[in-house]
């Protein structure tokens, strides 16, 4: 029997990776007649650290606003492009890694985590690991890291 997601959580961070993720997540979902959340974390700690520790409730509000309108965007577009509605967006403070891990899927009961395999934050991955990296072994549901595009996996299967 095969297995079928119905709630399915997509990180989206502005990198191309995760449109990747998010452009195989719709066609998942599709299939699956499943729910999609898109989330946007934003690490106020990363920043602070870029601000000597200070970070301004304006700079927070932009930021979330920011954030906000990504997804909002990333949304329309994949309407218009792939006819799909069933998806909702999230925008979440604090560490990326446990709440994409833990913390967002226990909430929203997502059963499929559908990540890039790498994200915008190439300090982080050096330093500490990826977000990736850690989401695959620590994550409440499944995960599906996407690497390629869809075409890719076509061409791959010839």
């Amino acid at each position: 029997m095969l297995q079928e997601y119905r709630n399915i959580l997509v990180p989206m961070d502005g990198s191309d990776e995760a449109e990747l993720a998010l452009e195989k997540a719709v066609s998942v979902a599709k299939r699956n007649q499943a729910h999609i959340d898109l989330l946007n974390i934003l690490d106020t700690k990363q920043y602070s650290y870029n601000y000597s520790g200070l970070i301004d409730g304006d700079v927070i509000y932009k930021m979330s606003e920011d954030a906000q309108q990504y997804l909002e965007d990333t949304v329309k577009k994949v309407k218009e492009t792939d006819n799909f509605d069933d998806i909702a967006i999230h925008v979440r403070f604090g560490s990326p890694k446990t709440v994409i891990a833990q913390d967002f899927p226990a909430e929203h009961h997502n059963d499929l985590i559908m990540i890039g395999a790498t994200g915008l934050n190439a300090v982080e991955r050096v330093l500490v690991g990826s977000v990736t990296e850690y989401v695959n072994q620590h994550a409440l549901p499944d995960v599906l890291v996407v690497k390629t595009k869809l075409d890719n996996h076509t061409a791959l299967e010839k």
